[in-house]
């Protein structure tokens, strides 16, 4: 049976995906197989030897110990684009609170006291809060992934001229963007152009800070920018002093900042992008059959530290998941074992990313447990899982535990 630790409440429909004669689901559990994670942060908690995957229900994986869990080769997994159109309602909801002072005029009705005439007092003081339109101006989209594409293709609908930023935008994305989006040589370029600027990126050494002192003064003057990607990619003291001049009208964001907390033109949420019952049920089935099926069929979906692996279920004999360092003549090593011990390979997929490898054979009959610990004795091998064709896990060795 496996046993997956859940770290944060998962919505109900993530955990009807592991069948109950089969998985163990608790946030008690001990030894487990697999840890599911929300926005707990992992970094310092002592992740048991027998976890074989980690599992977030969401797109960021800035919470987890991505380097240390790829050295022990231990799959990250997320859920890139199931909270995708959660995040770009909110973004046009963003805009829409920043172009028309919906806060600061809904702040002014809140704040109005006694028994005066309201239609009269509103009547004289609505004019602090004139706003204006979206349709006709220009929204710059920097990252587009599931997100960005989606935020882009919305703001095209609604009558805005929209140009995107994303020099390692993928094929799938660029099919879906909208022919009407304009491409951006670079964000230098962008920033002088645009009324609105929105970002989605992780964040990473490349992207922190990117928005930084030198870019906002690119920036077109009253420009209004909208963060519901990451804390730590815009410099908050740079945004706080271009704010103050006015080259910033409006600072949107789902990452509130102490710095900038209580000032009148930025508006803070307290990180609700993923926050609806539909994206909270998207991501938690989504990372549940991904980690149900990497641990029954070896099969590695949307891992942030491992190559894509699709793969059926074995139809008979063994499958052997083995995960090793990317250097030369592991599989001819791997292979020779099996041969040395009779085992007939049936099919054999192998695919790596950065330092890892990851290898998935089938064999025509059982692994005993000494072959197994021949394969986890190769120098290179990290981890290594015997699987039956009834996708249950049988059992595995370690050879690296760090």
């Amino acid at each position: 049976m496996f046993k997956i630790l859940t770290m944060n409440t998962i919505a109900a429909a993530g955990l009807e995906q592991f069948p109950r004669e089969r998985y163990e689901v608790s946030p008690e559990i001990q030894q487990p197989d697999a840890i599911l994670v929300r926005s707990q942060s992992l970094h310092d908690m002592i992740i048991p030897a027998s976890v074989k995957a980690v599992g977030r229900a969401g797109a960021g994986v800035n919470n987890i110990p991505v380097a240390a869990l790829t050295r022990r080769g231990i799959p990250v997994f997320n859920t890139p684009g199931a909270n995708a159109n959660a995040v770009r309602e909110l973004v046009i909801a963003g805009m829409l609170l920043a172009s028309r002072n919906i806060c600061q005029a809904w702040n002014y009705v809140e704040s109005l006291q006694g028994n005066m005439n309201l239609h009269d007092e509103i009547e004289k003081n609505k004019k602090r809060f004139v706003g204006f339109e979206l349709m006709g101006k220009t929204l710059g989209v920097i990252g587009l992934g599931s997100v960005g594409v989606k935020v882009a293709n919305a703001a095209v609908n609604l009558g805005m001229q929209v140009i995107g930023y994303d020099p390692t935008i993928t094929i799938n994305r660029a099919w879906e963007l909208s022919a009407n989006v304009r491409q951006a040589e670079s964000m230098e370029e962008m920033l002088g152009l645009c009324d609105f600027v929105s970002f989605h990126v992780p964040l990473t050494e490349a992207t922190r800070n990117m928005i930084h002192q030198d870019r906002l003064a690119l920036t077109k003057p009253g420009v209004v920018l909208l963060n519901f990607a990451r804390e730590g990619i815009i410099d908050t003291a740079a945004l706080s002093q271009a704010l103050q001049v006015e080259r910033v009208f409006a600072y949107v964001t789902d990452f509130p900042c102490a710095d900038l907390k209580g000032h009148p033109r930025v508006i803070s949420l307290p990180h609700l992008g993923a926050s609806t019952r539909e994206a909270e049920e998207n991501c938690a089935v989504m990372i549940a059959r991904q980690v149900r099926n990497f641990l029954e069929h070896g099969s590695i979906t949307n891992a942030a530290n491992f190559p894509a692996v699709d793969a059926s279920p074995a139809q008979s004999g063994v499958r052997l998941a083995i995960v090793n360092a990317n250097i030369p003549n592991m599989v001819a090593q791997i292979s020779s074992r099996l041969a040395a011990a009779g085992l007939n390979i049936l099919s054999l997929m192998n695919k790596s990313l950065d330092e890892i490898a990851y290898t998935l054979i089938d064999v025509n009959s059982d692994v005993h447990d000494g072959v197994l610990a021949q394969i986890a004795g190769i120098g290179g091998v990290i981890q290594v899982r015997a699987l039956k064709p009834s996708s249950q896990y049988v059992r595995g060795a370690a050879a690296c535990s760090q």
